[in-house]
């Protein structure tokens, strides 16, 4: 799938889609504020920005990638499906730590379509950072370079590639995220006054609804959110950006 131009930090560039399958799956930037600060701490010559915290869209499904790699090169890795056979790819979605490519190739040699694309289009060392949510990884942030990666600069990458990827990812979080988990305007605001340690009587106070109202929202709000309980449902909303 060819890449689009679209930098989804760009003031407004989310204005005309109507929902998350709308947005193009690949975007890709040649300029990027904070992309340009990190790669003064460390260089490096390309990264890409994947997955996002929603059914579907999950590191390695391919459906959400920013990127400054190559258009050439995401078009031809995409259309062969490379991404269902690259070792460090598989070993990415399982991994729990950082994922360095010379390391998975010595376990698993690369098939050579993707050895010819990394030559031609000089990606090499890839080196990952996974984000996990329960059992699954659901984001993760690639570097690349010529030459490999320090222990310190793999600790620093590591260090900062979670912010990096909420940066790149909260616009379409924000705008997208509780329409994927069909969470209700009421479900948002019940869980919000919450998160401010308000019980639920504060909370039908604050919002005008009513508590049986409040305890609901609460309830379907959780379940949605596949969490345990009301504070784990609260955290999960933090961390998915649903709520400040």
């Amino acid at each position: 799938m060819p890449l689009s131009p679209l930098s989804v930090i760009a003031p407004e560039a989310l204005d005309e889609y109507q929902d998350l399958r709308s947005v193009p799956r690949h975007r890709h930037f040649q300029s990027n504020p904070v992309i340009d600060r990190l790669r003064r701490a460390v260089p490096f010559d390309h990264i890409a920005i994947s997955g996002l915290d929603v059914d579907h869209y999950r590191f390695g499904q391919g459906y959400s990638i920013d990127t400054d790699l190559p258009p050439a090169f995401l078009e031809a890795y995409d259309a062969d499906k490379l991404y269902a056979i690259d070792p460090f790819v598989q070993a990415a979605r399982f991994a729990k730590g950082v994922v360095i490519e010379n390391e998975v190739y010595a376990e698993t040699a690369p098939p050579q379509r993707l050895v010819y694309l990394a030559r031609a289009f000089d990606i090499h060392n890839r080196t990952l950072v996974p984000f996990r949510r329960g059992g699954s990884v659901y984001g993760a942030v690639f570097f690349s370079r010529t030459t490999p990666f320090s222990e310190e600069e793999i600790t620093f990458l590591a260090l900062v590639a979670e912010s990096i990827h909420t940066a790149v990812t909260k616009p379409l979080m924000e705008r997208f995220a509780a329409d994927q988990l069909r969470l209700s305007k009421g479900e948002i605001a019940c869980l919000a006054q919450a998160s401010l340690g308000k019980t639920s009587d504060a909370i039908a106070e604050r919002t005008g609804y009513q508590r049986d109202t409040v305890d609901s929202y609460i309830k379907s709000a959780v379940k949605k959110l596949g969490a345990a309980n009301r504070t784990q449902a609260i955290a999960d909303a933090i961390r998915r950006r649903l709520i400040e």
